[in-house]
């Protein structure tokens, strides 16, 4: 295929949040309304996988050690957790699926007690239910920034006409994406996010091309920052990956 087919994204993600007022504080990885996500949660959240891929090193248990998520990845999906469960409070939505520990524990290779994948699947489990409303056609304008994606991730080729590209592209899978983006983008409005500008800019998958290059993605809180921000929270452990 020209263009390769579109595949979901892990998760649905939030969308791009307002703005509402200018939030620092030394050791806060983001805010929610009022309620703080701090740097001592993301870093407990990801001893413990370190300490869980070390004993996948042991040389008696063999195998490859699973991949621990980037830190601003874990920023992310604790935003998204907090903003999605108090959109379900407010709107009195049900989840019309359950995610268990166990299953995304077996895709990551994580165990499925630990933190991060018990707020990972409660944050798939919310999302389920989250309404996005009717399918609506893709514009012009988004369209052709998912075939900019595509093209720059070199899924696309560059000798294919656009518009034989959106033909492809436009199929139901798509305008699900889209409308949910829409829908997710809505419902954080309504919940001041604010990022540590070290996790700026912070964008998650909706649709993927592949498990590495995404079709549609939601920013999530502030663009990116020039601010200083080594004095807003504590450098991550050696080894670990820097957010952009």
């Amino acid at each position: 295929m020209r263009a390769r087919r579109l595949v979901a994204a892990a998760s649905l993600v939030v969308g791009l949040v307002a703005l509402t007022g200018c939030r620092t504080e030394p050791g806060v990885a983001a805010y929610v309304g009022d309620q703080q996500i701090t740097e001592d949660t993301v870093d407990s959240i990801l001893d413990e996988l370190r300490d869980s891929r070390a004993a996948t090193e042991a040389p008696e248990l063999g195998g490859p050690a699973p991949e621990l998520p980037p830190r601003s990845q874990v920023v992310g999906e604790l935003v998204l957790g907090q903003v999605c469960d108090q959109v379900s409070a407010d709107q009195g939505y049900q989840p019309r699926g359950r995610v268990e520990p166990v299953q995304l524990a077996g895709q990551l290779g994580l165990p499925p007690e630990s933190e991060y994948v018990q707020q990972l699947a409660a944050l798939h489990t919310c999302l389920s239910g989250l309404p996005v409303g009717e399918l609506a056609a893709p514009t012009e304008q988004e369209l052709a920034e998912v075939i900019a994606a595509g093209r720059a991730a070199g899924v696309i080729s560059p000798d294919t006409p656009d518009a034989e590209i959106a033909g492809q592209l436009d199929v139901p899978q798509l305008r699900n994406a889209l409308a949910s983006r829409r829908a997710l983008a809505e419902a954080a409005g309504e919940h001041g996010v604010t990022v540590n500008p070290r996790y700026r800019p912070l964008e998650f998958p909706i649709l993927n091309f592949s498990s590495e290059v995404a079709a549609v993605s939601v920013p999530l809180g502030e663009p990116g920052s020039d601010a200083v921000t080594d004095v807003s929270s504590p450098e991550p452990p050696t080894g670990a990956q820097q957010p952009a």
